[in-house]
Formats: structure tokens, sequence, C-alpha cells
């Protein structure tokens, strides 16, 4: 059986024992406080960022990991291991995909990168079901394809509380901005095809959330749901009100509550919470 190198950025967020347990290979994106540079997962951990966000007067920036990390990596890995799979941020908000692929040509080093069009939690699941799949003894190519086929059955969808966050990261133009400012609109946002995009536009907290639920509900109910999690910047408090609330309706669905991690937290903000799950 083919030894396959797992590798992934640190935006999934993946606990660090399990890491370790699977020899999942993280690189670290950066978080850049003025002059200081982080390495996400290693130099800082969500809840020490959070605290560095309220006192820093500007708004931290971030980078993906150098080139020369991830040949290093690849040289190190085909020593022992016959191929690879790397998971990745959304290439559209992040190079890190196709620096992965360029340094993986550069090792001369055969691994498939795959763009998992959404952030966080997900990534650690698809990383995680892959994992299975080889220890059932599922081909590669055969992994791939599940793999691939599960970046589509993404559901994220999420509220911020500040949308200054979104619009000074260029994650929002200028025009969505100000519309929503004015007219104090609570936006839903989702990740649709690896792009965070305005959902609908909803006036309160309250409504939103609402909203949220009723399209995890068309999901749930139907047995459509799997590996949820609710997703908070920062914001634990009110992420166990809805785990409380989901778990209380759907007895048979387990849920998990995740941070949004620095890199993803620079640009959605403090106190962003929201939803994700895989429609299967």
């Amino acid at each position: 059986m083919e030894k396959i190198a797992w590798i992934t950025d640190s935006t999934c967020l993946m606990d660090p024992k399990l890491a370790q347990q699977h020899q999942v290979h993280i690189l670290p994106l950066n978080v850049i406080f003025g002059e200081k540079n982080y390495r996400e997962g290693l130099e800082i951990g969500s809840e020490e960022f959070y605290e560095k966000m309220k006192t820093e007067p500007n708004l931290p920036t971030t980078s993906q990991p150098a080139i020369g990390s991830f040949v290093e990596l690849y040289k190190e890995l085909k020593k022992t291991f016959d191929k690879g799979i790397a998971i990745h941020v959304s290439a559209i908000h992040s190079g890190t995909f196709s620096t992965s692929k360029m340094a993986a040509d550069l090792a001369e080093f055969p691994v498939e990168a795959i763009d998992s069009k959404t952030a966080l939690y997900p990534m650690s699941q698809m990383i995680l079901e892959g994992i299975r799949l080889q220890q059932e003894g599922k081909t590669y190519q055969e992994i791939i394809n599940r793999i691939r086929e599960l970046t589509a059955r993404v559901k994220l969808f999420f509220l911020v509380d500040d949308l200054a966050h979104l619009q000074r990261g260029g994650r929002l133009n200028l025009a969505q901005f100000l519309m929503g400012s004015l007219l104090q609109i609570k936006p839903l946002l989702s990740v649709i095809d690896g792009r965070i995009t305005p959902f609908e536009k909803i006036r309160t907290y309250k409504k939103a959330k609402e909203r949220i639920l009723e399209l995890f509900d068309r999901d749930a109910k139907n047995g459509e749901a799997s590996h949820v999690s609710i997703l908070h910047a920062n914001n634990y408090d009110e992420a166990k009100r809805w785990q409380e609330e989901i778990e209380g309706k759907y007895p048979h669905i387990t849920s998990t509550i995740s941070f949004v991690g620095p890199v993803v937290g620079v640009h959605v903000g403090p106190g962003t919470i929201g939803l994700s799950w895989f429609k299967m």
C-alpha cells in the first residue's frame, strides 16, 4: 500500500494532538501586527490573537507560508512517503494553494494539492475523511475523488459583528460596506465556491441567526447534515447557545464549537459567529 503524506495549512485549526496522532503536517500562515510577524498556531493562538486586537491600533495583515518552507517540507517527506495529499484554504483568498503546488514540483515530490474552497473546521474534516478512507484501503485516486466531492458539499454561513474588517481586508467592496453601515444591515455571508459572498441582507442579528438555522434545518431534518460546527471569533458564550439550541432540536446530531483562528479572524473580525456543515 502506498504511503501517503497529509499536508495542510494552519487555517484548518486542527487540534495539535489530532494532527500528531495522524501525522498531518501543517504549514503555518502568518499574522502581522506592525513589524512583528507571528506564525499561526505556533507563535500566536486564537485567544491571544483576539486579546491583541483589542490593544493594537492598526488592523493586522496576513501572509502565506514562504515557498521555501513548503519545499523543505516536501523534500523531507519524499524520504518516507510515496505521495502526498495537500488540502489548503480557499485559493481565492490566499496564494497558499498555488505555492504548495509549485513547491511540490520544485521538490519533485508527487503531491495532489486540493483547493478546499473553504477554511477552518471543514478543512479538518476533509483531512480526517481522507485518512479514514486510507485506513480502509482505498486507493490514492479514490481518496482524492472523495475529498474533491466534499469541497462542493460544504455549507458555511456566518455573521460578522463589524463590516469594517471585511472592507479593510479587501473581502467586501466599499459600496457594500457603506450600504451595510448606513442601513445597519446584518449581512448574512456565505462561502460560495471559495469566495466570501453576501448571501442575504437582514436587518437584525436575531433574524439573521434564524435564517442560518432555517438553512441548516433543510438538511438536518432530512438527515443530510453531517460534521456540524459552530464557528466563533472570541464569542464562545453565544456559540454555546447556538450549540444547545441545535442539539436540543436535533438530538441525533452531534456538534462541535471551534474558533475562527487568527488568519481568518483578521478579515472577519472579533464577534463573528457562524455555522458549517456538509450536505451529504
